[in-house]
């Protein structure tokens, strides 16, 4: 059996170079496929015309639907699953716990104070925008979380790394829960009735707003994340062994945290601001690509960013259909799996 999984990875690993084909079938279908149904031929020759020039005859109301609506959310629901996904893949690898993803740890929490503090608040004065408060609210969340998982795990006895396991995640909900309150505080404090219903929509993973001008963040700083993780693709694996191993093999270990830590927040940071606190995203999809491709991550990286992408932009299909006639936020259809895979990733884990 162990020779039948090794062979299954391998042959997924090779079929890693049809990933632009699935991606942008996914993508296609994400575009046709919503409240009211496309045909695809429609929305092939949609694109041709925008990209092209090439005059087919289509419906106006039908073309702007598909350019100006569903392409961008498309677009930047995979740029965002391909980001939390990555997310996931290096907290895991860094923290050395299956169970680490930005929104259990609390980054996404806190990119959504910072956000809903300069959009709702007015902090900056109007000079600070959305990302940038949601930039500096991640880092801040996992600034501490970071202490409070030292100080509940930095006393003296046996079982030093299980509890540092688990006080990490324990922290992380503790974090998650506080700025989750700050974040309400400051709604019902500076918002009107309408500005917190919207808000409140979208801090469950709204994707409603997307315009082509949001799609360049999204995809400029979820390809940087994957060229940053394939280019220390070796130190994520040397991370196997610990830091102590890690160093051991000539790994500059603090540069490594800090680099891929500071990419992650920054990651998180923007996606949160555009679309708002989607979890569940960072834990599902590494765990399953583990299963499919291995732990190297020269295959992981990649394969997870793919997995991501397509798992979104499903995800955002099922949340416009799921219920005639209304839209769910996006958070809901992807809590609904990641519930589920949470509870087995933990009881696998007692197991072991």
């Amino acid at each position: 059996m162990t020779v039948a999984l090794a062979s299954g990875r391998v042959a997924v690993g090779r079929g890693l170079w049809l990933a632009p084909l699935l991606l942008g079938a996914t993508i296609l279908a994400g575009t046709a496929i919503g409240e009211t149904r496309l045909p695809f031929t429609v929305v092939l020759r949609t694109l041709a015309n925008h990209l092209w020039g090439a005059g087919y005859p289509v419906d106006g109301i039908e073309a702007g639907i598909i350019w100006s609506y569903r392409l961008p959310r498309a677009i930047v629901a995979a740029c965002c699953g391909a980001g939390l996904a990555l997310t996931g893949v290096v907290l895991q690898a860094l923290l050395r716990n299956p169970l680490a993803d930005p929104y259990l740890m609390g980054l996404s929490a806190g990119a959504s104070t910072g956000a809903v503090l300069v959009a709702v608040a007015g902090i900056g004065g109007g000079v600070v925008s959305m990302s940038l408060g949601a930039l500096c609210g991640a880092l801040l969340a996992f600034g501490c979380v970071v202490l409070l998982a030292h100080a509940v795990s930095g006393g003296t006895g046996g079982g030093r790394a299980t509890q540092a396991a688990a006080a990490i995640i324990l922290a992380g909900i503790a974090g998650s829960q506080m700025f989750n309150a700050l974040t309400a505080f400051t709604i019902a404090r500076s918002a009107n009735a309408e500005q917190a219903r919207g808000i409140m929509f979208w801090l469950m993973g709204n994707l409603s707003g997307i315009r082509w001008e949001d799609v360049g963040a999204c995809l400029l700083v979820s390809l940087a994340g994957i060229a940053l993780c394939l280019w220390h693709r070796r130190g994520l694996d040397a991370f196997t062994f610990g830091a102590d191993g890690a160093a051991a093999l000539g790994i500059n270990v603090p540069a490594l945290r800090g680099s891929l830590i500071t990419a992650t927040a920054i990651m998180v940071g923007v996606l949160v601001s555009k679309v708002g606190a989607i979890g569940f995203v960072g834990l599902v999809v590494p765990h399953a690509m583990r299963f499919l491709v291995g732990t190297r991550h020269d295959r992981l990286v990649p394969a997870s960013a793919l997995a991501g992408a397509v798992f979104l932009v499903a995800a955002d299909v099922i949340s416009r259909i799921l219920v005639p006639g209304q839209v769910l936020p996006i958070g809901v259809v992807t809590a609904l799996v990641g519930a589920p895979a949470f509870a087995l990733i933990l009881i696998r884990g007692a197991r072991r």
